[in-house]
């Protein structure tokens, strides 16, 4: 009708009122059809999204036929504990090869993690053929990357960097590299938006570089973690594999009473149970870990011997203490004092956080998992699903660690600052050796020089 009247409009002078009526009704019907035929992933219920194709079975043939008699509860309990001891046994070999072969770890787990994560994006989306989504998102986990180990590069490789011209260039102007980097792949996914696919191209954007947070960001903060000591990698780790696996075990044999709908298996049995034992279990690990350099040394990257070396005098956070005893221990013990590493302290924090806080960190994987309609992440580890359905509180616990570390324990450290000094020009490295001089003759640790 309105098409008539405009028409008729080119021969008679309608009212301009009634013309101008007609075109917004116009522009607001095309609109709407866009809408509606573009916005339909707006609308969508949980019951709307695709399904996912269950994961095949991965267990090695030889343990279902040594199981095949057993139920599938029982055979399941077999199944997750000889894994889990395997596991274990692994990452006690890779902690005996060193600091670098824990961080080749863990990088290798943060690429898996984000895989995994990236698939079920791929496989939920993937009847709308969305172009160069799984090749940005690759992209960017380079890029980011790229980014935070490239400073972890420049604060602790400082004397290897300062020997090698093509580093110099790459740390003297890295965060712009990096940026580069970045904005090259922004520019790209700009490029490769689609008409009929905008709203889900976005949705799967923010989809990447919440992966991003989740898997690069954290992993980076273990890797911190891990230059303040072996021992901030390995306790709070270990807490986490403790609670997992003492929540596990006290939830199979006394499990009645649901803690969380998301996660049905989850008793509050196994809850208790597992706090009590991480509790327990990380103040002895800490007690036995402070005795040895080993573990207690800030990791750090020797350019003499051209490798990582965990050497040095332990700080008072490792040293035996004498504390005083409540009076209704004191009954109890038999005793006025009690030695212990001020770490054992500390120790009791990360345990307390790993138990109560850390399965937060699974409860949200499992409400990730439900609604996209999918068991586990994927089939990597039998009994165990993927890799990030085992670290899913890990990566809670590094960003807890990270916080309290540079929050009560954190000091100045004079070998990172030594090294940034190293850097600098000579002329600078004169002007703070005079500053530094003056300093310490006015604090009286230094004696003024006498001019002849």
């Amino acid at each position: 009708m309105c098409i008539l009247l405009l028409l008729d409009d080119i021969g008679k002078k309608l009212p301009l009122k009634l013309v101008m009526i007609c075109n917004n009704l116009v522009n607001y019907t095309s609109e709407t059809d866009i809408d509606d035929r573009y916005g339909d992933l707006d609308s969508r219920t949980d019951s709307d999204i695709p399904e996912i194709p269950p994961s095949s079975d991965r267990t090695p043939e030889i343990l279902k036929k040594a199981l095949s008699g057993l139920s599938s509860r029982w055979k399941n309990w077999w199944i997750r504990g000889i894994l889990t001891l395997t596991m274990i046994s692994l990452f006690f070999l890779i902690i005996y090869m060193g600091s670098f072969m824990l961080m080749l770890l863990v990088l290798g787990i943060q690429v898996k993690c984000f895989h995994e994560i990236i698939t079920i994006g791929y496989r939920v989306y993937r009847s709308y053929d969305l172009p160069w989504f799984r090749t940005l998102s690759w992209y960017f986990l380079l890029c980011v990357n790229y980014f935070f180990y490239g400073e972890t590069v420049a604060d602790y490789f400082a004397t290897f960097v300062q020997r090698e011209e093509q580093l110099q260039f790459l740390i003297r102007y890295h965060r712009f590299i990096s940026f580069a980097l970045y904005l090259a792949g922004f520019c790209m996914f700009v490029l490769s938006l689609v008409k009929k696919h905008y709203r889900l191209q976005f949705y799967m954007f923010a989809w990447t570089h919440v992966t991003l947070l989740i898997t690069v960001t954290q992993s980076h903060l273990v890797i911190q973690n891990l230059f303040e000591g072996m021992i901030w990698f390995l306790v709070p780790i270990s807490s986490v594999i403790c609670n997992d696996i003492t929540a596990y075990l006290f939830g199979f044999f006394f499990g009645r009473t649901p803690l969380i709908k998301l996660s049905p298996k989850k008793t509050w049995e196994g809850f208790i149970g597992g706090f009590f034992s991480t509790v327990i279990f990380g103040f002895i690990a800490a007690y036995v870990l402070s005795k040895y350099q080993y573990f207690v040394c800030p990791v750090e990257y020797r350019s003499d011997v051209n490798s990582f070396v965990t050497e040095c005098e332990p700080s008072e956070l490792f040293q035996l203490q004498s504390y005083s005893l409540p009076p209704f221990l004191k009954a109890l013990l038999r005793r006025e004092t009690i030695s212990l590493y001020p770490f054992q302290i500390h120790s009791i924090a990360l345990s307390t956080f790993a138990s109560l806080i850390g399965p937060f960190g699974g409860f949200f994987a499992s409400g990730f998992k439900r609604a996209f309609k999918i068991k586990d992440f994927a089939n990597t580890i039998p009994g165990h699903g993927g890799i990030m359905d085992r670290f899913d509180c890990q990566y809670l616990m590094a960003t807890f660690v990270h916080v309290y570390i540079t929050s009560f324990i954190r000091g100045p450290n004079p070998s990172k600052v030594l090294q940034q000094l190293l850097v600098l020009q000579p002329e600078q490295q004169l002007n703070i050796y005079k500053t530094l001089k003056t300093h310490l003759i006015e604090k009286g640790i230094l004696q003024p020089t006498l001019k002849v």
